[in-house]
């Protein structure tokens, strides 16, 4: 049966010669893979551009709750990115972010209000052209609702991490940017300095840890530190 769909990609992999099976947060079905024939051929060379990490797709799909691996029978960039790909400092945050998402999307079900969240935060990191420097910030701290851990002050963070012995030294200044952050939408400008910000986000992400199931190393995080730097 065929359904119409919006998509983000995660990731891909290849498979067999000139094919791909891709990982798709979708908002109809969740996290699905997709097989996809052809893309790494010469005449698909086009194609494989949509499934990109984080490109936002529209598709008409084949899906069958009784397989693992569906079929993309139409597929279209549903926003075309302007900046996100090509901008070093933006293109550093979406790394962080996917990576994020791949150890996080687990879900196999419709969820609108999680894939609206993704869709116009990475709508508005592409269109944003200042005040950004704070983004992966503000979208761990809101994306932990969906994920079911939001905290509601900086408190409950640092006592958390204390209560698991993965405390690290947090002064004043640091819980109280913490706060902002909390508070805070993309639009607001939590004024920071780049150790600052570093500092707050590695507790972020060792908050993640204490949450999320094999949640690891983020391999994107010195990268993230040092482009930002």
């Amino acid at each position: 049966m065929l359904h119409k769909t919006r998509g983000i990609v995660i990731n891909y992999i290849r498979y067999r010669e000139t094919s791909i099976i891709a990982k798709i947060y979708t908002e109809k079905f969740g996290v699905q893979s997709y097989i996809e024939n052809g893309v790494r051929s010469s005449k698909g060379k086009n194609r494989i551009a949509l499934f990109q990490p984080l490109s936002l797709l529209d598709l008409v799909l084949y899906h069958d709750d009784k397989k693992e691996i569906h079929r993309i029978s139409e597929i279209h960039s549903g926003f075309p990115f302007k900046t996100l790909p090509y901008d070093v400092y933006k293109s550093s945050i979406g790394m962080f972010v996917n990576e994020v998402l791949n150890k996080t999307l687990k879900e196999t079900s419709e969820n609108p209000a999680l894939f609206d969240f993704l869709y116009h935060s990475l709508i508005f990191l592409d269109e944003t052209e200042q005040q950004f420097e704070n983004f992966h910030l503000i979208f761990l701290l809101k994306f932990s609702f969906f994920l079911g851990f939001s905290p509601q002050d900086a408190d409950e963070i640092l006592m958390q991490l204390r209560d698991a012995n993965m405390m690290i030294p947090f002064d004043s200044d640091y819980k109280a940017l913490l706060n902002e952050l909390i508070m805070a939408d993309y639009q607001t400008p939590v004024l920071m300095s780049r150790a600052a910000r570093n500092y707050v986000l590695e507790a972020i992400i060792l908050f993640y840890k204490l949450h999320v199931e094999d949640f690891g190393e983020i391999k994107s995080f010195q990268v993230l530190r040092e482009v930002l730097s």
